[in-house]
């Protein structure tokens, strides 16, 4: 027996006669667990699917890998373990169908079992003590809107580990996710599980809890109470301050409420005490705080105290950044992440998009004061070595600033939609200006700065920039006020044109590309400000650790007090006059600049060039064996289309071999040249090269019409590349060359994809051995 036969003739069968998807609440599911990671071109890497998913009441409670008979019982335990611990089923099993192998995911135990475990089984396995909310909780399904929701597995975890803390009494609880990954459908289910469960403080399922979703900015709030929609409109409160003060009263019917930290703090009467007094402590049964790092939990922020004045209320914590120096406080507040879903995860999997750094490096990132240049305004240090955080904040020199424009504005797309973060407001409003001069649309408002001071002129552009149908905005300049909170899937370029010292912050920036877009294989960082070295840090993206004290030195005695690497912190010396510079007459035809591009491991880390190629070189016998088998699969469309597919999963996709090939000056070869020159020292031939010397053969093989559209292809080859070549392409081909179909078969024959397949062998035969 095949696999499929193994499965519908013997686990199927034994798995409803255990009662599975015959007993009700039972189901038997098969789980698309990551579509895979993006390579390139529109395609993904392998996705990864669990066989079964045993479920029961809402819970998944096994995952279940199944090989054919033929093989040992326990071929496929490690992808029985691998699924059970990203699905977080308790129990992981395998068969070949005739015999089933267990293992308890929390205990380590494995064993045979002679026959699967029924659901009611299975599940006191799982919870040996009963649990009344737990039971609650899982009686009450997932929102799907009528199909078109599905929570992923890692959003699944997450929620059910909320659930299972707030069964068990918990009252303080965080959960780390990356940007991007969903943490407001988590919220929603949350609440919604919540809601018709009628959980409540008090313990007993006597009324609908209040449920309270904080933030720091609007557009959070704004954007989490348009999510929550499947509630009944009398449920849902935006908490707006112009309507507390029209009414003068804090609005308090409802089950859902929505505001921010800023309209809570706003101090009213003459009593100056703030708006969040006017409810009972007790008012709220479950409070959500969004981005809870920013300051909801630290024991110096003011909003700490609306946290503490609702203190009977469960607290719920969403977070994108691991524990840090700078946000240690809020791990002691709301504790260990209950669930942790890292960037490289999210990348891996296939749920976030990759991305890539170009970096740049000019002549002018560092500034001593010239007596040539011109002092324009302000008072200047001839001593002082003036670097990135002193630019655009204390001293600016406009043919920088121009020269940094216009080198990525040639550099990217200029129709993809494009952050640019600068050092201030002002700076950002420069940047604006200078994006505008230059830019190749003829709409005024192709760049828009969205800043603080932009008010409800910014409001408006960004909701307008996050509307993917619109074009206009395309960019947006910005200081801080888009790190976070901006919801735009379809950025394709951010642009640092500002140091970013927290790494959280730094994470923050990088999520705003990571969302997943159509025909989006990738988003682009342009770095100016070293940023990238942030990939260095050993917390890039692993596991919290309690934060180091360090007691950095200054790199130069003669400076002033270092800036603090709080972001929220404003510098009071950044207030004072700037200085204006205007290089002398000639220098800003000095403004030299290199441009490097950063190859990324699939760990998520840079790697140089020469790294990247010895991975490969690594690599490549998994692959094929030697240049003989690299020959035969390269010369079948089909098996290089597989083999194309085996090397972007091991992070080699199109766009990788094209900067390989431009590395060893191949960029005229084929993809295959470059992998014969990487795995064998074969020296490339240039496309043209290989036609000239394979024509011969392959003219040999066929005649007439035939002979005359395969000249035609291989002029395509040389043109295109080995794209051109592929089976799919075949279709087109022909209509270029006949113009429809039906006449390209009339003059070719029925036959023409067998030639079209067959000639490719001949394309790539080793001729100076045949000879």
């Amino acid at each position: 027996m095949n696999e499929a036969e193994t499965r519908a003739e013997l686990i199927d069968p034994a798995l409803k006669a255990a009662g599975w998807g015959v007993v009700a609440e039972s189901r038997i599911r098969r789980e698309v667990i990551a579509p895979g990671r993006l390579v390139g071109s529109g395609k993904r890497s392998k996705p990864k699917s669990c066989d079964y998913v045993l479920l029961y009441k809402n819970q998944k409670l096994a995952s279940l890998e199944a090989k054919k008979l033929e093989l040992h019982p326990t071929e496929g335990l490690g992808q029985a373990k691998d699924y059970a611990d990203r699905l977080k089923t308790p129990f992981a099993l395998c068969t070949n169908g005739e015999k089933i192998y267990q293992v308890d995911m929390r205990t380590g135990e494995e064993k045979y079992i002679d026959r699967y475990p029924t659901p009611g089984e299975l599940w006191e396995l799982t919870y040996p003590q009963k649990n009344d909310w737990r039971d609650r909780f899982a009686a009450i399904p997932f929102e799907d809107k009528q199909g078109t929701w599905e929570a992923r597995y890692y959003q699944h975890n997450a929620i059910e580990a909320v659930l299972e803390a707030i069964s068990q009494g918990k009252t303080r609880m965080l959960l780390t996710l990356a940007t991007g990954t969903g943490k407001t459908f988590i919220a929603f289910q949350l609440a919604w599980k919540l809601f018709q469960s009628k959980w409540n403080i008090s313990g007993e399922p006597t009324h609908r809890p209040r449920i309270l979703f904080l933030a720091d900015r609007n557009i959070l709030a704004n954007q989490a109470f348009t999510a929550f929609t499947a509630f009944a409109d009398d449920a849902l409160v935006r908490i707006d301050p112009k309507e507390i003060k029209k009414k003068g009263k804090v609005p308090k019917n409802g089950s859902l409420f929505f505001t921010i930290f800023q309209t809570f703090m706003t101090e009213k009467g003459e009593e100056e005490t703030a708006h969040f007094y006017d409810y009972p402590s007790d008012f709220f049964d479950f409070v959500i705080i969004d981005e809870c790092h920013r300051g909801g939990a630290s024991d110096e922020s003011t909003w700490r105290k609306i946290l503490e004045y609702f203190a009977p209320a469960v607290q719920l914590g969403l977070t994108a950044t691991p524990k840090r120096d700078v946000n240690g406080d809020t791990y002691r507040y709301f504790g260990e992440p209950l669930y942790t879903y890292s960037l490289k995860e999210g990348i891996n999997d296939g749920y976030l998009t990759p991305f890539k750094v170009v970096q740049f490096t000019t002549t002018l990132d560092e500034y001593l004061y010239d007596p040539d240049d011109d002092l324009l305004e302000g008072d200047i240090d001839g001593d002082r070595l003036y670097t990135e955080t002193d630019f655009n904040r204390i001293i600016e020199m406009e043919e920088r600033e121009r020269q940094r424009v216009q080198l990525f504005m040639e550099t990217i797309n200029q129709n993809e939609k494009t952050l640019v973060f600068c050092a201030t407001q002002d700076h950002a409003l420069a940047v604006r200006d200078l994006i505008n001069q230059m830019k190749i649309s003829t709409d005024p408002n192709y760049c828009v700065r969205v800043t603080a001071n932009d008010g409800s002129i910014g409001e408006t552009n960004l909701k307008t920039f996050q509307d993917n149908e619109k074009t206009i905005p395309t960019i947006l300049t910005t200081s801080r006020k888009l790190s976070t909170g901006v919801d735009a899937r379809n950025v394709r370029n951010i642009v640092l044109m500002r140091p970013v010292k927290s790494m959280i912050e730094f994470k923050q920036i990088i999520g705003r590309g990571t969302r997943l877009f159509d025909n989006k294989d990738y988003f682009t960082i342009y770095d100016f400000v070293r940023a990238y070295e942030h990939f260095n840090d050993g917390e890039w993206d692993g596991e919290p650790q309690e934060p180091v004290a360090i007691d950095p030195k200054p790199r130069n005695p003669d400076r002033a007090k270092d800036k603090p690497d709080n972001p929220y912190i404003v510098d009071p010396q950044e207030k004072r006059a700037k200085i204006k510079i205007k290089l002398a007459d000639g220098k800003e035809r000095e403004l030299e600049h290199s441009q490097t591009t950063t190859f990324w491991s699939a760990d998520g880390k840079p790697i140089t060039a020469e790294e990247f190629i010895k991975k490969l070189f690594g690599d490549l016998p998994d692959l094929f064996k030697d240049e003989g088998e690299l020959r035969t699969l390269w010369g079948r469309p089909d098996t290089r289309k597989a083999l194309l597919t085996g090397l972007a999963e091991k992070g080699y996709g199109d766009e990788q071999l094209q900067a390989i090939a431009r590395l060893a000056n191949a960029e005229k070869s084929d993809i295959y040249d470059v992998l014969a020159y990487i795995a064998y020292a074969a020296k490339p031939i240039t496309r043209e090269e290989r036609v000239i010397k394979h024509k011969g053969l392959i003219f040999s093989k066929y005649t007439g019409k035939q002979q005359e559209f395969l000249d035609f292809v291989l002029h395509q080859y040389i043109r295109e590349g080995v794209g051109e070549l592929d089976r799919a392409k075949l279709p087109k081909l022909i209509e270029i060359q006949y113009h429809t179909i039906n006449e390209g078969l009339t003059q070719l024959g029925n036959d023409i994809g067998n030639v079209f397949t067959d000639f490719q062998a001949y394309l790539y035969s080793d001729i100076d051995k045949a000879a």
